[in-house]
């Protein structure tokens, strides 16, 4: 399996299982993702997502070039093309992720963990959008989230010259949220999950959404965007068992509803 999808309480968690080339994605295993994650989305009882690969030396290096097409984008001797909406760009999924950087994450294996909302490091991974050493240019969204994370300046300079960064380089300019020992990567990132979990997760995805999507807006309408979205919010069953354990000074058992 190229992708291990594994459910354990109200996390998922996504292995990218290709090892032997460093954790690179065909587009067919990108394909099998895809519906992976829209499973993971459709699931009402799976509140969180952690993404990671397999092994100690790669989180991903992306699209495996031997399997793409001449354009660099897939269709080569791959039966299923990639999808045209996938986690880097297009699908709607509004839960939290949560990359755990193991290792490389060079080219599309750091665009994935750009489109991740919370970034994790092994003190030993590699981090850069090296895609013009090859030829290419970054295509699953790198030109875009990287230089809202970071600063323009940094980002361009990572990408024009297909800068490569250690971990710490890369919390230095936040890039990710926390570098860790390898061995503790991942219990620190079901740490950060289990956290997200104490909360009500239709108000966690009413974040995430509201986030994303007023990013391209003027203010007044994200105003209005989180008035939309804070209504229906309000309106749940889990905001009105947040506010009785508020009021009975317990702590509140969410649903998701």
């Amino acid at each position: 399996m190229p992708i291990e999808y594994e459910k354990e309480g109200h996390i998922a968690t996504f292995t990218i299982n290709n090892p032997e080339v460093l954790n690179a994605l065909s587009p067919a295993a990108v394909a099998e993702w895809t519906d992976e994650l829209i499973d993971f989305r459709d699931d009402k009882n799976l509140w969180v997502g952690i993404i990671t690969g397999a092994g100690e030396r790669a989180f991903s290096t992306g699209l495996d070039l031997r399997s793409a097409g001449p354009s660099g984008e897939g269709g080569g001797r791959e039966s299923r093309p990639a999808p045209q909406e996938t986690l880097v760009r297009g699908l709607k999924l509004w839960k939290p992720l949560i990359a755990a950087i193991n290792g490389y994450a060079l080219g599309g294996g750091l665009e994935i963990a750009l489109a991740c909302d919370i970034r994790i490091a092994a003190d030993t991974a590699q981090l850069g959008l090296t895609e013009v050493t090859l030829g290419l240019m970054p295509g699953w969204g790198g030109t875009q989230r990287l230089p809202r994370i970071i600063p323009f300046g940094m980002a361009a300079e990572m990408m024009i010259m297909g800068k490569r960064i250690t971990a710490q380089e890369a919390l230095d300019i936040r890039l990710v949220h926390e570098v860790v020992p390898l061995q503790d990567l991942m219990a620190k990132a079901k740490e950060r999950a289990e956290k997200i979990c104490e909360s009500a997760p239709r108000a966690v995805a009413g974040v995430k959404e509201a986030m994303i999507r007023g990013e391209s807006m003027t203010l007044e309408e994200g105003l209005a965007l989180e008035s939309e979205i804070g209504g229906k919010v309000v309106a749940s069953k889990d905001f009105a068992e947040g506010r009785k354990a508020f009021m009975e000074k317990r702590k509140p058992e969410y649903k998701g509803e």
